[in-house]
C-alpha cells in the first residue's frame, strides 16, 4: 500500500512539473529595434552615401558617408563638394553610432572632393575606393574618378592612386565584390552613358575595363553588389528606389524590380530611399540608404522649382538627410523585397566575418 501510494506521489509530481512547464508561456525573442533616423552627422547634417564595415581590430562597426555641408551657406551645388568622408563607430551592435571625425584623403594641392567610399577587407589590409573630383564647383560637373587607399586600422589611409578607367569619362560610385572565379569585380557608374560598367583585378590594385555594361535598363547611380542565400545581389539607385538585380556568377544580371521607392513611417524616413549599402551576416541583410526627408510632397531631388531662396540657393531644409537601415527579405519565389514600415530585429554582431579574406 505504501509503495503504490508512493508510486502515485511520484508520477502525480512528475505530471504537475509537465503540466507547469506546459503552461508557461514561452517567452519570445527580442526585436532590437533599429533607431531612425539611425544616425544624423552633427556637424554638417548632411550624412550620404553610407558604407558600413566591422573593425577587426577594434571590434567595432564602422560607418562611412559622404559629409554634404547641408547647413552651411554656400552657391549652387557646392555644398556638395569640397567634402570630405565621415566617419561613425558603433560598439554596441549597431544600436547607437558616434560621431568621430572625417578622413584627411587629399594627396595634391588645394581642397578637393570626395564621394561614396566603399570599404572591401582582404589578406589583413582594408581597401577604400572613393570617388574623387578636383576642387570644388557650383554646378553638377567635375570629372570624377576612383582613387584607392589602404589601411591596417580603417583610420590612417595610404594613398595608392588613381585608377586608370576611361580617362576621359567622369566615374563614380564604385562598388568592389569578390566574383565566383576569385577575380575582383568593380561595378562603377559612367556619367557618360549614365550606367554601370565593370571592371575586373586579380589583386585590388590593377584593373582591366569589361567591354560593354552591366546594367543599363534605366539611368542610375550607386550600384552596389553583395551575396545573399546562393545569388549575388546588386542594388542600384533609380532615383525612384532602389533597382534589384539577380544573378549566379556575376556576368549576367536579371532585374526583379524596385524597392525602398515609397515613404516610409518611421521618423526622417518619409521620402524614397538614396544610394544602398548593404551588410550581410549570417541569415540577416540589412540595407543602409540616406534620405532627404524636407522634400516631402515637394518633387524630388534635383527639382529645385520654386525651392531656391532671395539669394539662388537651396534652403537647409531641403538639404538635411539622414541615415536609414532596413532590412532586405527573400520570398518564397526568390523576390528580394523590403519593408521600411516593418519591425524587425536589427543587430551587428561582434564576431561577423562576411568578407571575403
Amino acid at each position: 500500500m505504501m509503495k503504490r501510494l508512493l508510486l502515485i506521489l511520484i508520477v502525480g509530481s512528475g505530471l504537475m512539473r509537465w503540466y507547469c512547464m506546459e503552461a508557461q508561456p514561452v517567452p519570445k525573442k527580442e526585436i532590437r529595434v533599429a533607431k531612425a533616423p539611425l544616425f544624423r552627422d552633427p556637424i554638417y547634417d548632411g550624412a550620404a552615401d553610407p558604407m558600413v564595415i566591422y573593425n577587426r581590430e577594434e571590434k567595432t562597426w564602422y560607418m562611412f558617408y559622404t559629409n554634404r555641408r547641408a547647413n552651411v551657406a554656400t552657391q549652387g551645388t557646392n555644398w556638395c563638394y569640397g567634402t570630405r568622408i565621415g566617419v561613425a563607430t558603433s560598439a554596441d551592435n549597431g544600436r547607437n553610432w558616434v560621431y568621430v571625425g572625417a578622413l584627411d584623403l587629399e594627396f595634391e594641392r588645394g581642397k578637393n572632393t570626395f564621394w561614396a567610399p566603399h570599404v572591401v577587407y582582404h589578406k589583413g589590409k582594408y581597401h577604400l575606393f572613393v570617388t574623387y573630383i578636383r576642387g570644388v564647383h557650383e554646378s553638377w560637373s567635375g570629372i570624377g574618378k576612383i582613387a584607392h587607399y589602404v589601411s591596417c586600422d580603417l583610420w590612417n589611409w595610404d594613398f595608392c592612386g588613381l585608377i586608370p578607367l576611361n580617362d576621359s569619362d567622369p566615374l563614380l560610385d564604385a562598388t568592389i565584390y569578390r566574383k565566383p572565379d576569385g577575380k575582383w569585380g568593380m561595378w562603377y557608374k559612367n556619367s557618360r552613358i549614365g550606367y554601370t560598367v565593370e571592371a575586373v583585378s586579380d589583386d585590388l590594385y590593377h584593373w582591366t575595363n569589361v567591354p560593354g555594361t552591366a546594367i543599363d535598363d534605366v539611368p542610375h547611380e550607386a550600384p552596389f553588389v553583395f551575396y545573399y542565400k546562393k545569388y549575388y545581389w546588386m542594388l542600384t539607385d533609380q532615383w525612384n528606389g532602389f533597382g534589384v538585380y539577380r544573378s549566379e556568377d556575376t556576368e549576367r544580371w536579371k532585374k526583379q524590380g524596385v524597392i525602398l521607392g515609397k515613404g516610409g513611417l518611421r521618423k526622417d524616413d518619409n521620402v524614397r530611399a538614396s544610394h544602398p549599402g548593404v551588410v550581410v551576416t549570417g541569415d540577416k541583410a540589412y540595407v543602409f540608404y540616406f534620405t532627404h526627408p524636407g522634400w516631402e510632397k515637394e518633387g524630388g531631388w534635383g527639382d529645385e522649382t520654386g525651392k531656391l531662396d532671395e539669394a539662388g540657393v537651396l534652403p537647409y531644409i531641403y538639404r538635411r538627410s539622414s541615415i536609414q537601415v532596413a532590412e532586405l527579405r527573400i520570398d518564397e519565389d526568390g523576390i528580394m523585397t523590403s519593408d521600411r514600415n516593418a519591425h524587425f530585429d536589427f543587430y551587428l554582431p561582434n564576431d561577423c566575418d562576411f568578407d571575403f579574406d
